[in-house]
């Protein structure tokens, strides 16, 4: 930026689209001054480098403007982790369904998940049977992101909100 700038000639093109050719730079700089901005090295790689005559200040400022947007635009997914167990009775499905719903209803995603105690990993299939049992309760609220799969002491199942797939 400015004399920090060592290559003897640049490119040159102006703020407002002017395009000033190749010149050197103490004459880019002069053009710089006289317009009351700043000489800014563009594409320092090229032959020879190409420079542009700016608001450094302004510009700066439009850039964060710009991440700024892009930062509000930004979706968070959250997920939520609702816990099984292989020795599970009817009703506390039921209960723990109901919480999961709610979170799908709120565009939560949802992680199911049975732990295996024990000697319950020599047969994580059980773990399988217990979501395969819960997915039918979920199936109006949300979309199976995928099977339930073993994961160490864990058989997981994700569950995303309904509409959110289609969108995608």
């Amino acid at each position: 930026m400015n004399e920090d700038i060592t290559a003897s000639e640049v490119r040159c093109m102006g703020d407002d689209g002017t395009n000033y050719g190749i010149i050197s730079t103490k004459d880019a700089q002069q053009t710089a001054d006289d317009l009351g901005l700043d000489l800014v090295l563009i594409a320092p790689d090229g032959k020879p480098p190409v420079a542009k005559i700016m608001d450094y200040g302004k510009f700066k400022y439009q850039q964060e403007k710009k991440q700024k947007e892009a930062k509000k635009k930004q979706k968070i997914i959250v997920v939520k982790e609702v816990k099984f167990s292989v020795k599970i009775a009817e009703n506390d499905i039921n209960y723990k369904v109901k919480h999961a719903i709610e979170f799908l209803e709120k565009g939560y995603h949802v992680k199911c998940r049975v732990f295996l105690k024990g000697r319950e990993m020599a047969h994580p299939e059980a773990g399988a049977e217990v979501l395969e049992r819960v997915w039918p309760m979920l199936e109006e609220y949300g979309q199976r992101e995928s099977e339930p799969k073993q994961e160490g002491r864990f058989v997981n199942m994700y569950v995303t909100p309904k509409g959110e797939h289609s969108k995608n």
